[in-house]
């Protein structure tokens, strides 16, 4: 069921009889900390602000609403709803009976699936209210890895869907390794691995819940890539390559340890990896019938230049990948990505710089201290709200730039081997107007990081 947390009045005043004209962000509350322009231009245009979000974070909200902040106060409501990440479909009843019930008190103009959790239910809210959204079909595949697999096989690698009640029955010996299992229903790299034989997937098998369904599927080797795409109206208004680097090369896990916008000028195979990459990524849209927001896709390509859709998500980047776009091409995604789902002409830029946000790996341990040896930045700490700080767009002929590094952890927090993205602890954004220049900043500024950890008993490293 739906539990209301806060109700402040909405920011319009419509005549007696009227209702109060409303805009739903769906997700979980992080983007909206993270990302603040959603709400700051929602409130500007006088209409009430409705946050959709999991049950499971009201200290974190409560702590947010209670900070002073102001972007908070522009809120009107936030509401939860119900249901477990780890299960498909399990957020739909309560998100509808939640929207039915704003129905009867707002005028819902528009809304928008801010993160990964709520995009099926958002899909389905925008498709009842003749809103602006992906479609239907899109918002289902694009929250399913298996229907990834079935719509858009072309661009798939070999994979086999295991439903809960079909695992003991796989047949391990039949399977070309190295293969990646990756549960169905989850994100963020959660319980994402790769094996090498039949004994590791069986080990892999079994470490997962009963009600999982699973995808097995054919390792593709070769570098990472993200697509970032705005859709209106069946067409690409901007569709940019974000380049990767992972913990692949260091372990059987996939969690991602650096983001660059734009990729810039690769090659494989005698042709640019940005043309493979945006060629294939409209395709995959027309199957989708994709029509109006944004997508987060992620690809392979082979030394061959063969591109493999790893998986595609209708809703905005993860990780800071929002603010490098901001750094890198002079100008926020967030009005954007609202003038889309208000139905208005949306436009996007061309890059100005390269900028990139890099995650640090860490000793285990526990986390005792964080510091930086770089004149005029200091370490933020932003584990208790998760308000990531604002900073200016890079702009042409700046030098080689640090605009922050946040902890993402607290003090006391023990620091595991990274297994999901939530294990990372420390990050950093820098932007610059060559990858060379790029490169040498990262280098510089990775040195000037120490991450200080305890073995739980006081004896304390550094890294």
């Amino acid at each position: 069921m739906t539990t209301e947390l806060t109700v402040h009045l909405p920011p319009t005043n419509p005549r007696e009889g009227e209702k109060p004209r409303a805009f739903v962000l769906a997700g979980a509350f992080r983007v909206v900390c993270r990302n603040p322009r959603f709400v700051t231009e929602l409130a500007e245009r006088g209409l009430a602000v409705l946050i959709m979000t999991p049950s499971g974070t009201e200290e974190q909200v409560a702590a947010a609403l209670e900070s002073g902040d102001t972007v908070f106060e522009r809120i009107a409501e936030v509401r939860y709803v119900s249901g477990s990440m780890e299960r498909e479909s399990s957020f739909n009843a309560s998100a509808l009976a939640l929207a039915r019930e704003w129905q009867r008190r707002f005028t819902i103009v528009g809304l928008y699936a801010m993160e990964e959790t709520l995009v099926e239910p958002a899909g389905l809210i925008g498709d009842r209210l003749g809103l602006p959204a992906p479609g239907l079909r899109a918002s289902r595949v694009c929250r399913s890895k298996y229907l990834q697999r079935f719509y858009l096989d072309e661009y798939s690698p070999w994979s086999v869907t295991v439903p809960p009640e079909e695992r003991a029955q796989l047949d391990l010996t039949a399977i070309s390794y190295p293969v990646v299992a990756k549960p169905a229903g989850r994100h963020a790299s959660s319980g994402v691995v790769s094996c090498r034989d039949a004994e590791e997937l069986a080990t892999a098998l079994a470490s997962y819940p009963a009600y999982e369904t699973v995808l097995v599927e054919q390792q593709i080797h070769g570098p990472e890539f993200s697509v970032e795409s705005l859709f209106q109206d069946g067409r690409p208004i901007m569709s940019s390559v974000t380049a990767k680097q992972t913990t692949e090369s260091s372990g059987r896990g996939f969690v991602e340890l650096a983001h660059t916008v734009p990729e810039q000028g690769g090659e494989v195979a005698g042709r640019t990896i940005d043309s493979i990459l945006r060629a294939a990524n409209l395709e995959v849209h027309k199957y989708l019938g994709y029509e109006n927001g944004v997508t987060h896709s992620e690809w392979r390509i082979t030394p061959s230049g063969e591109p493999y859709l790893m998986e595609i998500a209708s809703r905005t980047p993860g990780d800071g990948i929002t603010l490098l776009y901001n750094l890198a091409f002079g100008a926020s995604l967030e009005p954007e990505i609202l003038r889309i789902a208000l139905g208005e002409t949306a436009a996007y830029p061309e890059p100005r710089r390269v900028a990139r946000q890099v995650y640090l790996e860490h000793p285990p341990g526990v986390l005792a201290d964080v510091v930086i040896n770089w004149p005029g930045t200091d370490v933020e700490w932003v584990r208790g709200s998760d308000r990531w700080p604002a900073f200016r767009s890079g702009a042409v002929g700046d030098p080689p730039t640090l605009r922050c590094v946040l902890v993402l952890k607290e003090r006391g927090d023990r620091l595991e081997p990274l297994m999901s993205s939530d294990d990372r602890a420390v990050t950093f954004f820098i932007d610059a107007e060559s990858v060379a220049e790029l490169d040498e900043l990262q280098r510089q500024v990775a040195a000037a990081v120490q991450i200080v950890v305890t073995d739980g008993e006081g004896a304390a490293g550094a890294h």
